[in-house]
């Protein structure tokens, strides 16, 4: 194969592996029955004006299972904090005492549990036409070399034929993500 399809091929896997990262950065931020960081990761608070990643201005701690505390770098930054956990769709209500956060996760109502699992299959939906994206458009640039004349017709075949493999490849990958999250937020 000429260097060029080589090219596109690798920057089609690369651009299928990011999408991996952003499917499972988004599948840790659904709420589980366990307390994690990760869960606050798309939170942002209006901190002086600016919006402002929570994981920025506060160290998370878990004591417990169901449990999480927050404390702020700033303390002035504690009820912009409070009133971003309250609006976010996590379903949570924190408590504070001036100087720490407590987040107690209620027990998951089936309803809930159901309802979450229906976005993180959203969610692996959304990252599996990412992918699938990202093959139309390499396989596009494949289409373009061939038409220019700089690859042959055999060799845009079998470059084709390797990204499917790739696109399958990942997109089985997020089906394994996706699976194992359910798992998780079917487990009692």
């Amino acid at each position: 194969m000429s260097d060029d399809i080589d090219v596109v091929l690798l920057e089609a896997a690369e651009k299928m592996d990011k999408a991996i990262s952003v499917a499972r950065e988004d599948f840790s931020t659904i709420r589980t029955g366990r307390a994690t960081p990760a869960m606050f990761n798309k939170i942002n608070v209006d901190y002086y004006g600016t919006f402002t990643p929570l994981n920025q201005l506060a160290s998370f701690v878990t004591p417990e299972a169901r449990m999480i505390l927050i404390t702020p770098y700033d303390k002035g930054a504690v009820a912009g904090i409070e009133k971003a956990l309250r609006d976010s769709d996590l379903g949570i209500n924190p408590t504070t005492d001036g100087n720490v956060i407590r987040v107690a996760l209620p027990q998951l109502t089936e309803e809930r549990r159901k309802d979450y699992i229906k976005a993180a299959r959203t969610k692996g939906e959304d990252a599996k036409i990412s992918i699938r994206n990202i093959r139309r458009g390499a396989k596009e640039a494949l289409e373009a070399m061939q038409k220019d004349g700089t690859a042959g017709e055999d060799e845009v075949r079998r470059a084709e034929k390797s990204l499917d493999e790739v696109t399958h490849k990942h997109t089985e990958h997020i089906d394994e993500i996706l699976k194992n999250k359910e798992a998780e937020l079917l487990e009692v």
